[in-house]
């Protein structure tokens, strides 16, 4: 019979949930998950991709941190691509299509082959706290909906879209978290009265169609590519079989025309649904209605199951109903007789706003309550799973007695993303983009193991085989660009520079400096300087950047260390805002609502002004004075630094 006391209780069995108890576990603590349905273990219900800008980046990050998505994402997909090819190598990062029946089915194995960690099917309606007050309250267990009390240290809420979820489909409405599966109901009432500020957001899903009905002279095949895995672990992707392609085909005026129609059957525009909906994943509702002088809209086939005849229509997510839905995708070319598996629908559920949270993803409400995934207000499968990973990370440490951690925006996609939510905040489901990372020539997806798997090997998190492989490939690279810097080319070799397709040199220049030339890659040196020592193709592709892009790379981390003096002012827990009246009113209340760590964190919050931030600053100089009984002494001999 299983113990009802835990060190950490995770709710939901999501991709947050899967990645939160997975950490868990592996750092020592006895976990329990929690599922409504444990069948439904890591489920994609929307489409079946792992990967694309920025979300690449998050799950190579997940990876080497010692995270599970990249790992399975390697083992089930069945079609892959690197995008982002034309922007350069900090955009560059691969897209997955991955089986929706064998990805779940290898998270569920290992979870259910994990030491320390336990599965219970049940619904969660109610959280036990050892003090009703809002104030001092401490989550300490949850109680299931048949009267079972579970509990733990810690408590990770990851429901993603069930919270008092309600479907859409035209002008039918389905209680449901997503297709076939029931709410969570009264979760969403025991967070409110622990003072929890919740929202209402929609996302929604697309029409799925019949592979045989598909006039395939119509659209336009989109082939896997040769590509690199997504974990660290492994040297080259092989799933046993050749990978599928995808297909592209697109609306016309037809399209738009049996939408525009139809507008007033739409669930989100006849007014039922009330809940804000994702700015970067319109439907195509919105995309018409928002796009109206467009003629034409990009829509792409992709396979979901090796085994199965069921496309899922990337670019059409509605909530229209199912015969209009049907209606317009008979008007795209090669899907003019096309049979629907299924309708898209739309799904209404209850978020807690994020910026309660501190960057350790613990609610400032209630101690040792941490939240990850969609019920922050974030859209995607990797973002919720970086989530999970982080909240698994700091439930455990807070469990045992340790102290949580946090990633900065400097260092990580990751960090990107928790200070993103927890300083400023959403207004509609966020989405990861590169461009909300001022430093992402620095996060690129090739270089995530270089950047994180200390941190992962720090918490308890990565293997010895990790570790082992992480050390071999940094010192494979630290010796290569050694080589580079330190072994030349004089006007001795100009013929055989010549005759290899490159100019002379006047002088002696390094490898380095030859392979900085336009036109030259790491395989033109390595063809006619090869080195001694063993790298891979993702190590010489670290090379190759490291080596091109080297000046950028210093003036972003000189960037990085400036960003980091403000980072290091830190601002007292105990500080009342509220008396500062040198600061603004929207200052006063955005700083003691958010109660920012550090200076930096402050300046991002947005409302505070730079005004404010000075004389914070002043005002914490002065306490400091105070403190250390010297009214002389300034900041580093000077005055506070000016924003």
């Amino acid at each position: 019979m299983i113990s009802n006391r835990f060190d950490v209780i995770v709710v939901g069995g999501g991709h947050a949930g899967c990645e939160a108890s997975l950490a868990s576990a592996r750092m020592g603590c006895n976990t329990l998950l929690l599922s409504l349905r444990l069948d439904r273990i890591g489920h994609m219900p929307c489409n079946c991709s792992i990967g694309g800008p920025a979300k690449g980046h998050i799950a190579r990050e997940i990876d080497a941190l010692g995270g599970e998505m990249a790992l399975t994402t390697d083992l089930t997909l069945t079609h892959v691509r690197i995008v982002g090819t034309g922007k350069g190598p900090a955009v560059r990062t691969l897209r997955a299509h991955a089986d929706k029946r064998l990805y779940p089915g290898r998270m569920r194995h290992v979870i259910e082959q994990q030491a320390n960690l336990s599965l219970v099917e049940a619904i969660v309606p109610d959280l036990i706290t050892t003090n009703d007050c809002t104030v001092s309250a401490r989550v300490i267990g949850v109680r299931t909906g048949d009267g079972q009390e579970f509990y733990a240290g810690a408590v990770i809420i990851t429901t993603g879209t069930f919270l008092n979820g309600l479907m859409h489909c035209g002008e039918k409405q389905t209680p449901g978290g997503r297709y076939g599966e029931p709410p969570s109901l009264g979760l969403s009432e025991a967070l409110t009265r622990l003072g929890i500020k919740l929202g209402r957001f929609k996302t929604g899903t697309t029409p799925r169609v019949d592979k045989n009905s598909i006039r395939w002279d119509g659209v336009e095949e989109i082939p896997s590519e040769d590509c690199p895995p997504f974990s660290f672990m492994n040297d080259k992707l092989d799933v046993g079989r050749p990978l599928l392609p995808c297909w592209s085909t697109h609306t016309n005026l037809h399209t738009h025309k049996v939408v525009r129609d139809n507008l007033g059957r739409s669930a989100m525009y006849s007014g039922r649904i009330k809940g804000i909906g994702p700015r970067y994943c319109p439907s195509i509702e919105d995309k018409i209605v928002r796009f109206e002088k467009r003629d034409s809209h990009p829509v792409f086939l992709e396979q979901e199951e090796w085994e199965s005849n069921s496309l899922y229509v990337q670019g059409m997510s509605t909530s229209l109903p199912a015969e209009v839905q049907h209606e317009f995708l008979r008007t795209l070319p090669g899907l003019e007789q096309v049979v629907m598996l299924r309708p898209g629908y739309a799904v209404e559920y209850d978020m807690a706003f994020p910026d309660q949270l501190f960057p350790t993803l613990e609610s400032k409400k209630a101690k040792g309550l941490f939240f990850a995934g969609q019920i922050n207000g974030t859209s995607g499968y990797e973002e919720a799973g970086a989530q999970g990973l982080l909240a698994g990370i700091n439930a455990a440490r807070t469990a045992g007695g340790s102290e949580p951690i946090t990633l900065e925006r400097q260092g990580s996609y990751l960090g990107v993303l928790v200070d993103d939510l927890v300083t400023r905040g959403v207004e509609d489901p966020y989405r990861m983009l590169t461009s909300r990372a001022e430093f992402r020539l620095l996060l690129r997806h090739d270089n995530a193991d270089l950047r994180l798997t200390p941190i992962g090997r720090k918490v308890g998190l990565v293997s010895d085989d990790r570790w082992a492989r992480y050390t071999r490939r940094r010192d494979a690279v630290k010796q290569e660009l050694h080589r580079l810097e330190n072994n030349y080319v004089t006007p001795r070799d100009n013929e055989d520079l010549k005759s290899w397709g490159t100019e002379r040199v006047g002088t002696k220049v390094s490898l380095q400096e030859l392979l900085r030339r336009p036109g030259l890659d790491y395989n033109w040196i390595s063809t006619h300087f090869p080195s001694s020592g063993y790298l891979t193709q993702q190590d010489e592709e670290q090379v190759e950047i490291q080596t091109k892009y080297e000046g950028y790379i210093k003036r972003q981390c000189c960037q990085v260390a400036d960003q980091a003096k403000m980072e290091h002012i830190v601002i007292p827990a105990e500080l009342d805002f509220a008396e500062l009246h040198t600061l603004s009113m929207e200052g006063r209340e955005k700083l003691g609502r958010i109660r920012p760590g550090n200076i930096g964190q402050a300046a991002r919050i947005p409302g505070v002004t730079p005004a404010d931030l000075q004389m914070l600053l002043i005002l914490l100089e002065q306490r400091r004075r105070v403190s250390a009984g010297n009214q002389d002494h300034a900041i580093d001999g000077h005055n506070p630094p000016s924003i």
